[in-house]
């Protein structure tokens, strides 16, 4: 997916602003990472890419 490393910036600013402003503790963070990187690691990584990518596609036009 080509828009890989601007989806990670966009998604690390919602966590800081959810950190910020929203009262993110920073043990909710590392859980919700360590969940993406299991995730990362299952048969289903491959579906969740084609559907973010197939999103990001839609928006953007």
């Amino acid at each position: 997916m080509s828009v890989s490393v601007p989806l990670v910036v966009v998604l690390g600013a919602v966590a800081f602003v959810a950190w910020r402003y929203m009262s993110l503790r920073v043990w909710h963070a590392l859980i919700c990472l360590l969940f993406g990187f299991f995730l990362a690691a299952t048969n289903a990584a491959p579906e969740i890419r084609r559907i973010v990518a197939a999103i990001v596609h839609w928006a953007l036009g």
